[in-house]
């Protein structure tokens, strides 16, 4: 049992890039299928789906992970920010900027999960969950 579930599935998906996976099973919640639409959704990986584990029991989210042309991995860097033991909230002016806005911050929000440019549009605020490049 982990005391982070959303810090394991981002260790997941960052051992599983450096290593050239095709995708990476994390166990499900709802949380995280929606985090995961997230990356789906600005580009970061290729596929998410929610299906059974080998013993039929549990559900967990395959996560097809995304490379480049020449195998270039398309997630450099990914970070947990908000940590259950130091949580970092942030208003809609202190939206931080990924790399000038090349990379993204997702903010959990009252209108849920977004990535920053959109709560940026949107002028919410909210918890900054992870960043990434």
């Amino acid at each position: 049992m982990t005391s982070d579930p959303i810090a394991d599935m981002l260790t997941r998906i960052r051992n599983g890039t450096r290593v050239y996976k095709e995708s990476v099973d994390i166990p499900a919640s709802k949380f995280k299928e929606r985090l995961a639409q997230v990356l789906l959704s600005e580009g970061y990986v290729s596929s998410v789906e929610r299906v059974k584990d080998d013993a039929g029991k549990f559900d967990v989210l395959r996560v097809g992970l995304k490379y480049g042309h020449r195998r270039e991995q398309v997630i450099k860097h990914i970070e947990r920010i908000s940590r259950p033991g130091r949580r970092a909230y942030v208003a809609h002016e202190d939206l931080p900027r990924i790399h000038k806005g090349l990379g993204v911050a997702i903010i959990s929000t009252s209108q849920g999960l977004l990535p920053d440019r959109e709560a940026r549009k949107l002028g919410v605020g909210g918890e900054v969950v992870c960043v990434l490049f």
